[in-house]
């Protein structure tokens, strides 16, 4: 009888060393389980360290530049009697611009500098668009691109000193001579478009976005050559090519109206 208590007992024990096995390695691989997000978080948060000044810069001036891009888009579209491939390439411009804003702006976000100003709030720019049909604070279909911050902060210059704020330079004529800023239109480039009506409103758009472009190509390739932000380096050699053969296929249209 003794010993058949003790066979009992000493299953018993086995089940319970079984049990706490189980229990161990379940919670073991829970730990792992929920202990793998922080790693990827980790992971995706890694490369905000890999950025440079011109890279910020980049961002800041690019975001403003694509905005103005996408309300010329926004007029043209609006517009009765314009040509059928002009309306096509200003919504291309739309559709490839939109997004290339977001992520420029969740570099920002994650370099934490997320309340620099957008095209409505630089120096001069203010009420551009205040009649047009492209009036959205910023540019249609991305809602953190419409955010606009209520101040106007200074943005670093690559020498190290501050661009001055809007309520430090009033009555700037436009943003075409600002540091950075190749081919922004000026508030009176953007009225003539907004005034401008059929085929002549064609050829000016395109004549304008031609000039936009090639600032654009020029400011991504001074990203390509100081920048240090392996995505940042990315989209502007993307820009370089798109935007290149964007000017082809308006020289091509301009020439035929």
């Amino acid at each position: 009888m003794s010993k058949a208590k003790n066979a009992v007992i000493g299953v018993a024990a086995l089940a319970a060393v079984a049990t706490i096995g189980a229990c161990s390695n379940s919670g073991t691989k829970e730990a792992t389980s929920s202990a793998a997000p922080s790693t990827a978080q980790s992971s995706s948060a890694a490369p905000t360290a890999a950025h440079n000044h011109a890279d910020m810069m980049f961002a800041h001036m690019m975001i403003p530049h694509h905005q103005q891009a996408i309300e010329m888009s926004d007029m043209i579209l609006v517009k009765q009697g314009i040509d059928p491939r002009v309306a096509d390439l200003a919504k291309q411009i739309k559709a490839a611009q939109g997004p290339e804003i977001e992520q420029m702006q969740g570099w920002l976000n994650q370099w934490g500098m997320s309340g620099m100003p957008g095209m409505n709030d630089m120096p001069g720019m203010s009420g551009t668009s205040s009649n047009s049909p492209g009036d959205h604070g910023g540019m249609h279909g991305s809602d953190t691109a419409t955010a606009s911050p209520t101040t106007t902060m200074p943005m670093p210059m690559p020498s190290g000193s501050m661009m001055p704020s809007g309520s430090m330079m009033p009555g700037m004529p436009g943003m075409g001579d600002m540091p950075g800023m190749d081919g922004m239109m000026s508030p009176a480039d953007m009225d003539a478009l907004k005034n401008a009506q059929g085929v002549e409103a064609s050829k000016l758009f395109l004549t304008q976005m031609i000039k936009h472009h090639q600032g654009a190509i020029t400011m991504s390739q001074n990203e390509i050559k100081d920048g240090q932000f392996p995505d940042a380096v990315a989209l502007a050699k993307s820009i370089v090519t798109s935007q290149q053969k964007e000017i082809d296929t308006m020289n091509q249209i301009l020439g035929s109206l």
